[in-house]
């Protein structure tokens, strides 16, 4: 029998999203290279310390919210391959994390941690920017094959719904942060994205009647491949495999 139309559209966006994937996988290390050569040039501006910790903890939200994006636009647009983009976007997302602490606590605190702890405790920025980089780890360490084979796929899949508390913590950040110098335009826009990332899920949950699930793993999630927030290329993990 012939392959339909549906099917070979299918076919062609797949091989298409397998194709383009290397080179998001290089997009996202254009920003660090951009730093780099940048830092290198002496052209980060006047003050080069705050554009490192700016720019590295910007790129790392949007890297969040198109980790978010990913569960969405595979569905509305019935993309199921673009789900092995995830893993690459929310590990990128906790490298420009990691970068952004370090330049902080680094370039900034030339590692104080007497200093470092006080702005913890003093400044509210610095705290919840904190708490949304100590989310994040225990995602980042467990975003492969085997971790999910270790936890289990229910504890995992709860393990990795902190990535909607991490994306909040990081756009109250990111407002602590720019509320200092009275600039809201970035902040609303990033703050309207993770809203409506939110909202459809919240949307997509309701029209299934799948609220409960929303909270706590499904039972049967074990014979399904996992829903992965910070993004896995993950295949399915059959636990109970029918001998032949």
């Amino acid at each position: 029998m012939a392959a339909g139309p549906a099917y070979n559209g299918a076919m062609s966006s797949t091989r298409l999203l397998n194709f383009l994937r290397p080179l998001a996988l290089l997009a996202c290390a254009l920003p660090l290279l951009a730093l780099l050569w940048a830092g290198q040039h002496d052209r980060l501006g006047s003050n080069p310390v705050e554009t490192l910790i700016s720019d590295t903890g910007e790129w790392s939200l949007r890297l969040l919210l198109a980790t978010l994006a990913v569960t969405p636009l595979r569905k509305l647009l019935g993309l199921p391959a673009l789900a092995r983009w995830r893993r690459f976007l929310g590990v990128w997302s906790l490298v420009y994390a990691l970068l952004h602490f370090a330049a902080y606590a680094w370039l900034e605190m030339a590692l104080d941690v007497g200093e470092i702890l006080r702005d913890v405790m003093t400044r509210p920025v610095i705290t919840v920017g904190l708490l949304a980089l100590a989310f994040m780890l225990p995602l980042g360490a467990t975003s492969f094959n085997q971790a999910i084979r270790h936890l289990g796929a229910a504890k995992w899949q709860r393990l990795h719904r902190l990535v909607y508390l991490v994306a909040i913590l990081s756009v109250l950040h990111f407002f602590l942060k720019k509320a200092g110098k009275n600039d809201f335009a970035e902040v609303s826009v990033h703050a309207a994205l993770l809203l409506a990332l939110l909202g459809w899920r919240v949307h997509d949950k309701w029209r299934r009647g799948d609220f409960k699930g929303f909270f706590s793993a499904s039972p049967h999630s074990c014979s399904h491949q996992p829903r992965h927030p910070m993004g896995a290329d993950i295949q399915p993990i059959v636990f109970h495999r029918k001998k032949p």
